[in-house]
């Protein structure tokens, strides 16, 4: 039964209004399934993960499949970006990739190698000339990879910017609302029941970041869906910053930036990361709080003061800390469950939901509706994981050290 203002059914449900959910709502409309409703517990879309995103958006990627996902977020953004009334807040400022050892610019070269396979556009530079065209101490750098239609966003825009799109196509929403249960039969899933009555519905579609795994268990399934602790702080402005300043990333200090105003954003992945066990906490419960780790910050700080001193004891206007999900694999979860037919993944983005969104929306419609996905898109089956033996002290672990390899050399 549904309580005025629920609709009573929908072809596809999506839970979880966040960048991913929204994403995959954006690309179903698009595809030209608009009878899709996203279901969202807050008042508003992308209020959880996605607010707490710092809003870089990369394309390198150690794989050709990972690159053209990014590409296709890119292109989105920028189309999403022409909405004279809803934007994202798109910059394509550009990005940098800092090699300091030999090993290092081994791996950009090889880098360069698979997004020219991908179509990306990138070029090694030499770091004499970088350092003249932007405010970094470079002097000890070995090489620099400089990929132009790199930038970044406003995360809660890209929400915004989503919604409107999709409320354009004809996508519905219904937010301030709970999910309390999935309906599952012998020929799949029936519905969803929320604390504000049920929703009939063929198809399911858990984007519920933190919650993901909660979600699933609902269904009847238990997938490795690790959150894992993520920093970053934002500085007052500093000498030498702009708002077209590249976004960087330094894989040996393990730091990432990009710049907010004439301030600087600055996080990284600590080397011993803090995460959460799924089974502590409920459906019903929000994720934990998260202390402001100082010595973690600092740390960060201090490896970046060697490119850039003018950090060291910057004044913080803010500190962002949040919980995006991890997969032992290092692969998103994408597709629908052989267990439970109408029971669709779409989690475990591995820092990568913001910026990935359109692509991770773009995969999942490939998985459900073409004839014959890809092999890329199949290996991101939450079978892997339904069909094979695990257990959650293992996963959690893996799933962590992920996170604290992200900037492990790739290739």
């Amino acid at each position: 039964m549904s309580v005025r203002g629920t609709p009573a059914e929908s072809e596809v449900v999506v839970i979880g209004g966040g960048a991913v959910g929204l994403g995959v709502a954006h690309a179903l409309a698009r595809s030209g399934r608009t009878d899709v409703l996203v279901v969202e517990r807050e008042q508003g879309v992308g209020q959880v993960t996605t607010s707490q995103g710092a809003g870089l958006c990369g394309q390198v990627r150690a794989s050709v499949e990972r690159v053209r996902l990014a590409m296709h977020s890119v292109e989105t953004f920028r189309e999403l970006q022409r909405d004279a009334e809803v934007r994202p807040d798109w910059h394509e400022v550009g990005s940098i990739r800092i090699a300091f050892s030999l090993e290092r610019v081994e791996e950009l070269r090889r880098l360069a190698a698979v997004c020219a396979e991908a179509g990306l556009e990138v070029e090694l530079v030499d770091p004499a000339e970088a350092e003249r065209l932007w405010p970094l101490d470079l002097g000890e750098v070995r090489a620099v990879l400089w990929c132009p239609s790199d930038g970044y966003m406003t995360p809660t825009s890209v929400a915004a910017a989503y919604e409107h799109a999709c409320r354009g196509m004809g996508v519905r929403f219904l937010t301030g609302t709970a999910v309390t249960g999935i309906e599952v039969r012998e020929d799949g899933v029936a519905a969803v029941r929320t604390d504000r009555g049920d929703v009939t519905c063929g198809t399911v579609i858990d984007a519920a970041g933190a919650h993901a795994s909660h979600i699933a268990r609902l269904a009847g399934l238990e997938l490795p869906i690790v959150p894992v602790r993520h920093e970053y702080f934002d500085t007052e402005p500093l000498a030498g910053l702009h708002p077209e300043l590249p976004c960087f990333r330094v894989p040996e200090m393990t730091v990432y930036g990009r710049a907010v105003g004439r301030g600087l954003r600055l996080g990284g992945w600590e080397s011993t990361a803090e995460s959460l066990d799924p089974r502590a906490f409920s459906l019903e419960d929000r994720a934990p709080a998260i202390s402001t780790d100082s010595v973690v910050l600092a740390g960060f700080e201090e490896q970046f003061a060697a490119l850039f001193p003018a950090v060291r004891g910057a004044p913080r206007t803010g500190v962002a800390k949040g919980w995006p999900t991890f997969t032992p694999d290092g692969g998103f979860v994408i597709g629908e469950s052989c267990r439970v037919r109408g029971f669709v993944m779409a989690g475990g983005c591995n820092a990568h939901g913001i910026s990935g969104s359109a692509g991770i929306g773009r995969l999942l419609v490939e998985s459900l509706y073409d004839s014959q996905p890809g092999v890329y898109v199949r290996s991101l089956s939450p079978d892997r994981f339904t069909e094979s033996a695990w257990d959650w002290s293992d996963a959690r672990s893996q799933a962590q050290r992920v996170y604290e390899t992200y900037y492990a050399p790739a290739g």
